[in-house]
């Protein structure tokens, strides 16, 4: 099939879906928010929104969750009923499905957030009752309508991004800073090399040099820090 048809089918899906995303929102009311993601276009890859939970809005980008998916390719999967928060603290119990053409090729997703916040602090309190509390740690997640703020948030919170300066790394330790990142799917963003580039105070050149030699190492790139 040719690419302008592949386009034209993927289009009827997601227009086929956009009522669908309404649906879901109004069947859980309040504390749910759906929203349809075209692959295609990360940097404003939101074609439909419903609910307010992350305060997503049409033509805004894909979270870290999305970059994760777009650099898995075709190999990416359904992640379903997996706990986050947002940088607020809101505790989101979300599942994110993909969407694939009729070749198999991944091309968005359709996602599903609940705020459990309230679920998660009245069962806290019954565990403080019955003395079984416990508090596991839950990973933030950024949401934004704002690529860059999205690609900030991930080089910010890399471990060897917070533990030390670019200039105290080693050359291993660079490249795996670099092999992260391309793993968590930042840099299949466009223009996203020369914004971690300025994020982390290094020339544009330097940061190419370090992802082809990250990308040269053998074995798959991880996908966390």
């Amino acid at each position: 099939m040719s690419e302008p048809a592949l386009d034209a089918e993927r289009d009827a899906v997601l227009a086929a879906l956009r009522p669908v995303v309404d649906g879901i929102a109004a069947t859980f009311g309040p504390v749910c928010e759906a929203v349809l993601h075209d692959y295609r276009r990360p940097e404003r890859s939101v074609v439909a929104v419903a609910g307010s939970v992350t305060g997503r809005t049409v033509g805004g980008a894909m979270s870290e969750i999305g970059m994760r998916v777009l650099a898995r390719g075709d190999e990416a999967r359904d992640e379903l009923n997996y706990v986050t928060c947002t940088a607020d603290g809101t505790l989101l119990k979300s599942s994110t499905m993909v969407l694939r053409d009729s070749t198999g090729a991944v091309f968005g997703a359709l996602c599903v957030n609940l705020d459990v916040t309230a679920v998660d602090r009245a069962h806290a309190l019954l565990g403080a009752l019955a003395g079984t509390a416990r508090t596991p740690e839950v990973p933030a997640t950024t949401f934004g309508d704002d690529i860059d703020a999205v690609v900030d948030a991930i080089v910010d919170a890399h471990p060897l991004r917070r533990d030390t300066s670019w200039a105290a790394l080693d050359r291993e330790r660079r490249l795996e800073l670099f092999r992260d990142l391309d793993g968590r799917g930042v840099f299949a963003v466009r223009r996203s090399v020369e914004h971690v580039a300025a994020r982390l105070g290094i020339s544009r050149a330097s940061a190419y040099h370090y992802l082809s030699q990250a990308r040269a190492l053998p074995g798959p790139a991880a996908d966390t820090p």
